[in-house]
């Protein structure tokens, strides 16, 4: 069969078992949902051990990003897309004034309190340990290959073809 790319490379159903000659033809999308899945499982299942959700450490870093504290909406907006619904974000906020992670000043803005800064350490710690164990034995240099590979595709599918 001709290739419709000119890349020379038909694709090939989906095989976890498929060996390195046979990766060229293997689809991206099964490989980068199979990898989606189990990271964010490991991430999931490490944060449900310390009773925090994902999403919750999602916001803390928000909260904490910028010089000026951020308004709920500053927070929800942009992570509503990695959410798991439309409403997830916004319940994570109601979730951490509870808990008393964040506060809300006068102004309708976000702080971390005190809680809220020592958890956001923590989990920081906790994730770049978890980081630590999905990259062995993959170099600096490999990852960022990888990364700019699908940050192409996502370019050429979504875009123009750059970044």
């Amino acid at each position: 069969m001709k290739s419709l790319t000119g890349s020379g490379t038909d694709q090939a159903p989906a095989d976890p078992a498929a060996t390195d000659d046979m990766l060229a033809t293997q689809p991206v999308g099964y490989w980068c949902g199979l990898a989606h899945a189990a990271v964010t499982r490991h991430l999931r299942d490490a944060m449900a051990r310390v009773d925090v959700t994902q999403p919750q450490y999602w916001v803390l870093n928000r909260v904490n990003r910028g010089p000026t504290a951020p308004s709920r909406e500053e927070v929800v907006t942009p992570l509503t897309p990695l959410a798991d619904g439309p409403h997830e974000i916004a319940r994570v906020v109601d979730q951490l004034l509870y808990r008393g992670w964040l506060r809300i000043d006068a102004e309708q803005r976000l702080h971390l309190t005190d809680a809220g800064e020592a958890a956001r350490v923590q989990l920081r710690e906790l994730v770049t340990e978890l980081r630590a164990v999905v990259h062995k034995g993959i170099s600096d240099e490999q990852y960022v290959a990888a990364l700019k590979v699908l940050r192409t595709m996502v370019a050429n599918v979504d875009g123009d073809g750059e970044f």
